[in-house]
């Protein structure tokens, strides 16, 4: 079994030292579905939700995630991130939004 870098000799966590590792580009993809009731997505694609704008509120959302990844995820190293695509579809057939993030 290898080592978890995360935890020292003593069974500490710890942060990784990555102050010798070189600059490299990343690409990183998650996707998601979300269900609901079709009258929810109806309400949602012609704009007549009582929220507002729900899939420019959540393209947000994702975006800001991103940006916190280091906040949220413990030991996780902050990355400078170049740029932040959230792309959200709806799909009447099973009343669900995609969305995938990179």
């Amino acid at each position: 079994m290898s080592k978890l870098t995360h935890i020292n000799d003593k069974g500490d966590a710890q942060m990784v030292d990555v102050s010798d590792k070189a600059i490299t580009t990343r690409i990183a993809v998650a996707k998601s579905v979300v269900l609901m009731q079709p009258s929810t997505l109806e309400l949602i694609t012609s704009g007549q939700h009582k929220k507002g704008d729900v899939l420019a509120v959540a393209r947000i959302a994702g975006i800001q995630a991103a940006k916190k990844c280091a906040d949220l995820i413990p030991l996780c190293h902050p990355l400078m991130l170049t740029k932040v695509s959230v792309e959200l579809s709806a799909n009447t057939e099973d009343s669900s939004v995609e969305i995938i993030a990179t």
